[in-house]
């Protein structure tokens, strides 16, 4: 398997919407998640019909006002850049339902999807005092958490998103981990995206995607504004000296339950004093 990152696509839809990224279940490794990522100027709109999908729509930076035809949220949005390191607003959206978006300060936005047929959920503004904030790792391997939507929220379906900030010179979702097997109350299966900035514009990180069996072994080098698709197995980020990096990560899977398996070999590493 190959192609696991993806590159800007920065395909123009007209003078104010940019389209960044577009990840389908048709052109991607992915079941469960399906992610659009647009850069858009005051004023630029962009509406999509969520048929069978529910959706999440992420101010990555910049303000917007999102409908969902009936609902109306305005102000949606915190930050100028991600790294203030302040968490941002977000508005959850069902299936059944067309999602409008409108640029009132520019900047990137998100629209994270999952496949569901569950009955209808309610609209909801996701505000950004909402997220809980954490900090995992040590040594070498810390970083700053902000979760938008984690397993215990009963917002979505199957959607699961957080914010990951990494400081230079340090390692993250580390040590490796996967969670790729139905093997509950162990392990949980849950496809994974990254969406990765770094504070330098000519900065980059590391990414690994690797199975035990290695028929899935990807080493990329990630630059600002790419994506990465873990459809499965361990998936570690090394961040350079000099550099800072930012992820936005999505999951979804049949179960909306974060449990993950550390790799056996890499499992010390939890466990220094």
């Amino acid at each position: 398997m190959v192609n696991l990152k993806n590159k800007k696509i920065g395909f123009q839809i007209n003078d104010k919407v940019e389209l960044l990224h577009y990840i389908s279940r048709e052109n991607s490794h992915f079941d469960y998640i399906e992610v659009q990522v647009f850069r858009m100027a005051v004023g630029g709109t962009y509406s999509l019909s969520l048929i069978d999908k529910e959706a999440v729509v992420i101010a990555i930076t910049g303000q917007y006002t999102v409908s969902d035809g009936t609902e109306k949220f305005e102000n949606v949005g915190t930050r100028y850049s991600v790294f203030e390191k302040i968490p941002t607003d977000s508005v959850y959206v069902s299936n059944g339902k067309t999602v409008s978006i409108t640029t009132t300060k520019p900047g990137k936005v998100m629209i994270a999807m999952s496949p569901t047929k569950d009955t209808r959920r309610k609209t909801c503004f996701v505000p950004a005092k909402a997220n809980s904030a954490e900090e995992r790792g040590k040594y070498n391997n810390q970083r700053h958490v902000q979760n938008i939507l984690d397993d215990q929220s009963p917002l979505s379906e199957k959607l699961l998103l957080v914010e990951v900030y990494t400081p230079q010179a340090n390692w993250s979702s580390y040590p490796p981990h996967r969670h790729d097997r139905d093997n509950l109350p162990h392990e949980t299966y849950l496809e994974e995206a990254y969406y990765h900035e770094v504070k330098e514009d000519k900065g980059f990180v590391f990414q690994r995607v690797y199975t035990d069996d290695h028929l899935i072994d990807e080493t990329m080098t990630v630059y600002n504004e790419e994506m990465v698709q873990v459809p499965r197995g361990y998936h570690p980020v090394a961040v350079p000296d000099g550099y800072e990096s930012y992820y936005l990560n999505i999951m979804a899977g049949p179960h909306k339950l974060w449990k993950f398996h550390n790799a056996p070999e890499h499992e010390w590493i939890v466990h220094r004093d």
